[in-house]
């Protein structure tokens, strides 16, 4: 799909998208065409239930008058709650609508609404992500019939900002591409995405100026890596780990006392059974996607690089693949983490913290991070906490973890903050090591991240549970559109480019 930003007076042909607020005021883009159209716009309204409520929208088609194949009155609601999230939100359920219509070309006029939290120029650029984020498909494996082909071409932002627009959607776009880089590698099959497969995806950001370096299995027992190779023993695919640099900080703040990189973890568990405790056969599906926080790592990767982003980032993930062969790991092993901790496993199912363990501290050791911040699908229980509309937030630090929170509310992906605490972590205390890789029937997020803690040695950290937020079953939100979501990437990207470029 193309964008483009013109001016209000170059309109072609094709569908075209108008304003109307609450109560059916029209814009004043809408009213002009509204005279050019003798008043079917007003007419249409009349005989309907729209209201010009945000989410509402009607068509005139085929509208004498003008060019346009068809009209659109979308619905701003009260100007005062317009935002970005907002005019993403209008902008994807629209490109939604007509992504295989047959319509190639789409338009939109929106006029900013009075009291509008955003800027023209930054209304355009929301417009286009909404739009663009919509477009996206993942139909590799399948073939499509005539009626399910992608039709819409270009997508046009009319506004008398055209120029700052173009400017915001230069860092837009890269976001937006890595967004796409997430979410196809979450939608891939587990046997065309197991580890070493992984890696060579991840190895591409080579392309974009970013360093990589891929560390085998022999590579990763010399560094005493035990906690994730044990979970990967059981898998005919070796396991791997992965680490991103990518160094945009000017050379004047890399001074002898410049503070460390961004650290951003991801777990990459490529496909989950179980293990020797393996899950049922409905518990199974959608365990390829148990590699989410991975996923969310290289995409926000290749959005600093190619936005170039003035921070030094560094972005590690640990890819295995969870089965249970003969040489599978079993429930009463105890493992050796590379921090020298031994952890007593009671179920090979709760595989990703150890997997994040050893490199949590890979991390800390070698980089001396200002911060870390891990994702993972770690639990099903916070599904249960909070749902598919937050990530869960864990976290030993009250500034990270307010930053994470306003990035989120202005990205719409949502955290919320989930307590940490000496009694939780009595849960997981081991008779016969120094910790066991799960605690009782309750609070099990909340032990999860009792885990981790002991693996980031005060450094700054947060931990995300995205087990609720990287994939989606049944009715799909307007801006992501396949299984995958891609969430992560705009947070992190906020993140820091609202607190530490």
């Amino acid at each position: 799909m193309q964008i483009s930003f013109a001016a209000p007076g170059q309109v072609g042909s094709g569908a075209l998208v108008l304003s109307v607020q609450d109560g059916g005021v029209l814009s004043s883009q809408a009213a002009r065409y509204d005279e050019m159209t003798a008043g079917a716009l007003k007419r249409a309204i009349e005989v309907s239930r729209f209201k010009g409520q945000a989410g509402q929208s009607i068509e005139v088609l085929a509208p004498a008058g003008v060019k346009s194949s068809r009209i659109i009155l979308a619905g701003v609601g009260k100007g005062e709650k317009f935002d970005g999230n907002a005019a993403e939100r209008l902008a994807a359920t629209i490109a939604g609508r007509l992504l295989a219509s047959g319509e190639q070309t789409l338009t939109f006029a929106l006029d900013a609404p009075k009291r509008a939290k955003i800027s023209e120029a930054e209304m355009a650029a929301h417009l286009a992500t909404g739009a663009y984020l919509r477009s996206y498909r993942f139909d590799h494996y399948r073939k499509l019939g005539e009626d399910e082909k992608q039709t819409l071409k270009d997508v046009v932002i009319a506004t008398n900002k055209a120029q700052a627009a173009r400017k915001l959607w230069t860092d837009a776009d890269a976001i937006n591409e890595g967004i796409f880089v997430a979410r196809d590698l979450v939608n891939e099959p587990p046997n065309v995405l197991y580890p070493d497969e992984a890696a060579k995806r991840a190895s591409q950001l080579k392309k974009l100026g970013v360093k990589v370096e891929v560390f085998d299995v022999p590579a990763m027992k010399k560094l005493g890596m035990n906690a994730l190779l044990g979970v990967g023993q059981g898998s005919t695919h070796d396991a791997r780990m992965v680490v991103m640099q990518w160094n945009g900080a000017k050379k004047s703040a890399k001074g002898k006392d410049a503070a460390g990189p961004l650290a951003f973890i991801g777990k990459g568990v490529c496909f989950d059974s179980g293990g020797l405790s393996l899950k049922t056969g409905a518990g199974m599906m959608g365990m390829k996607g148990d590699m989410a926080g991975a996923a969310a790592v290289v995409g926000l990767m290749h959005a600093l690089a190619k936005r170039k982003a003035r921070v030094d980032a560094v972005g590690l993930i640990g890819l295995v693949e969870n089965m249970p062969d003969g040489n599978a790991q079993r429930p009463n092993d105890i493992v050796k983490s590379m921090s020298g901790q031994t952890i007593e496993i009671l179920n090979t199912d709760a595989e990703g913290r150890l997997v994040l363990a050893d490199v949590l501290w890979y991390a800390q050791s070698r980089f001396k991070p200002r911060f870390m911040i891990n994702l993972a699908t770690l639990t099903g229980a916070i599904l249960v906490a909070l749902g598919t509309e937050h990530a869960g937030l864990f976290s030993n630090n009250d500034e990270l973890s307010q930053r994470l929170t306003k990035a989120g509310l202005k990205e719409g992906e949502l955290v919320w903050r989930l307590p940490l605490g000496d009694a939780y972590d009595k849960l997981v205390k081991s008779k016969i090591a120094d910790m066991k890789n799960i605690g009782g029937p309750n609070a099990g997020s909340i032990t999860a991240a009792q885990i981790l803690q002991r693996f980031v040695n005060k450094v700054p950290w947060a931990h995300l549970d995205i087990a609720g937020v990287a994939w989606q079953d049944g009715e799909q939100r307007p801006l992501a559109p396949s299984w995958g979501t891609g969430w992560g990437v705009r947070l992190l990207n906020r993140l820091v480019a609202d607190s530490y470029e």
